[in-house]
């Protein structure tokens, strides 16, 4: 039975029955009948779920070689808690303390959020918990019974090399940037900026633990301060949860870290927590954005100044579902930008697509979807608001569905867009593999493909058959295959925005230093930045 029909079916049961309890002068047994009908009603009304958009990374070597991998997440609502742990009202880190501030009031709304799903908060200030005494929500705490667990509970969890690597990051100075800071308990509550609502519970220690195993709480969602510390030591923090059998996710743009950058590996403060995170997801546990139940593109600190390199992803058939999020690890690693991945995971649906709305560069491969109405005018709106795009193989087919298939209801194609945006004629490819790849005479200057290290080489791929070309295209790069030459590699303009557009991108040409050094090239050309030195 459908949702809608139960609700009328339960609602016309309460009208039945306060109808027929008025008209019989009844009291009591009436009162019964309306709570039967309650506990109906909770029964089938389907509970409210997460779904959440995790990022993990999968040991593919023993070198220590890791794999991105994406997958959906579906939590119940009712199974599920928040934890947030140390957004202290003060700190003897100005920096850090700064920091908490700003990402607080996204914070606040993400636990609204979740609290009207009716996911438990539960508020982890540690060592604040005097203010709290006599509050609700400390007492909320304090009541769960003290359970045996089947592993010790500890007081600290402290890094252990038998299922984790070291830090990426070296904390051994405190972790604070400014100048003169020394160590001190200067909190005394959590942050103003973060309500503590009715239902909330407030603790502390292993008492979290506890209460979460009162309310048969299966899954956690972690945020706060600060990862490489507390976020994973804490006595509630990721590596007890993990070790006591949770499933757990950090909302990674809901963290931050005590990192110094005058200390290895000497990256920028952002960069120094983001490697924290990737730890977490080697050995620890998945992790979403705040975005997967806000919506919106993820929280970024104001410090954060690298230009955003958003990710637009589906296509198995080419592998770029493996390769595009690895390409976008390098591309983090070598050349200091900050990039998103949104991904349709194999459906006609992406998920993170309001990356769009705060990426500087979009770089799109995907095939034959045919996404939801409101999700197609997302792109259409980032393309015709002036911004770069840089698209690969496939794309020239993004948006349109073989033959005369049509899109599921409430989805939409594009089938122009191959030529009203790249400038583009794909028609198919030819039956063999192997082409021969030449970078034009007359545009060996162009920025793009001016440092490559070769201007010839072999991709394994076939040839995209894409004549002729729109007559403002500006084609930097050719394909042969015996007699057949077609343009490989272009660039162009659509609504004042730069158009990259190549048809190369088979697996094999992830492999190639040129391939890599093209696409990285093409995304700093686009968003008219220098074109960096290979690396």
């Amino acid at each position: 039975m459908s949702l809608h029909r139960k609700l009328i079916r339960l609602w016309g049961g309460f009208g039945f029955a306060l109808v027929g309890c008025a008209l019989l002068g009844m009291s009591a047994p009436c009162d019964q009948i309306l709570s039967n009908l309650s506990v109906l009603a909770a029964e089938e009304v389907e509970p409210p779920s997460l779904n959440l958009f995790a990022r993990k990374r999968i040991k593919t070597s023993e070198e220590g070689e890791y794999q991105v991998v994406y997958e959906v997440l579906n939590w119940p609502a009712r199974k599920t808690a928040a934890i947030v742990c140390d957004m202290w009202d003060n700190h003897h880190c100005p920096s850090a303390a700064r920091r908490v501030n700003e990402m607080a009031p996204r914070m606040n709304n993400l636990l609204k959020a979740l609290r009207k799903q009716g996911v438990l908060i539960i508020h982890c200030p540690s060592g604040t918990m005097k203010y709290y005494e006599g509050t609700s929500g400390r007492l909320l705490a304090l009541q769960a019974p003290k359970v045996e667990t089947a592993v010790p509970l500890q007081g600290w969890c402290k890094l252990d090399p038998t299922c984790e690597g070291p830090l990426p990051i070296d904390d051994s100075d405190g972790g604070c940037e400014d100048p003169g800071s020394k160590p001190a308990a200067v909190w005394t509550r959590q942050n103003d900026l973060i309500e503590i609502e009715s239902g909330d519970a407030i603790g502390d220690n292993v008492e979290v633990i506890y209460l979460l195993k009162q309310r048969q709480i299966e899954n956690v969602i972690i945020m706060g301060v600060h990862v490489n510390m507390c976020v994973l030591g804490r006595p509630f923090g990721i590596r007890q949860l993990v070790r006591q059998g949770f499933n757990v996710v950090l909302v990674r743009d809901m963290t931050d870290s005590m990192y110094n950058p005058a200390r290895p590996p000497y990256v920028s403060h952002v960069r120094g927590t983001e490697l924290v995170v990737e730890h977490i997801e080697k050995f620890w546990c998945p992790t979403i954005t705040s975005g997967d139940i806000l919506g919106g593109p993820a929280f970024r600190f104001a410090e954060d100044r690298r230009p955003h390199v958003a990710f637009l992803v589906s296509d198995d058939h080419y592998q770029a579902d493996k390769l595009l999020p690895q390409f976008a690890q390098w591309l983090t690693e070598k050349y200091d930008c900050y990039t998103s991945v949104m991904h349709g995971l194999g459906k006609q649906y992406i998920h993170g697509i309001d990356e769009l709305e705060a990426a500087d560069c979009l770089v799109l491969y995907i095939r034959r979807l045919a996404l939801p109405d409101f999700q197609l005018e997302k792109v259409k709106r980032y393309l015709s608001s002036g911004k770069p795009l840089v698209a690969l193989r496939t794309a020239s087919h993004a948006f349109a569905l073989r033959g005369n298939t049509q899109p599921p209801a409430g989805h939409a194609q594009w089938p122009e867009f191959d030529h009203e945006v790249l400038g583009g004629n794909y028609r198919n490819h030819t039956a063999k593999p192997g082409t021969e790849i030449e970078v034009l005479p007359e545009a060996q200057a162009h920025p793009i493909v001016a440092g490559l290290p070769v201007k010839t080489w072999v991709s394994e791929g076939t040839l995209y058959l894409v004549s002729p070309l729109r007559e403002d295209a500006q084609v930097l790069m050719l394909g042969r295959q015996g007699t057949i030459s077609e343009p490989v590699t272009w660039v162009r303009q659509y609504q004042g925005g730069r158009i990259f557009y190549t048809s190369l991108g088979h697996p094999s040409d992830f492999q190639q230093p040129m391939f890599r050094q093209l696409l990285v090239n093409a995304i700093f050309w686009s968003i008219n930045r220098p074109i960096p030195e290979p690396r």
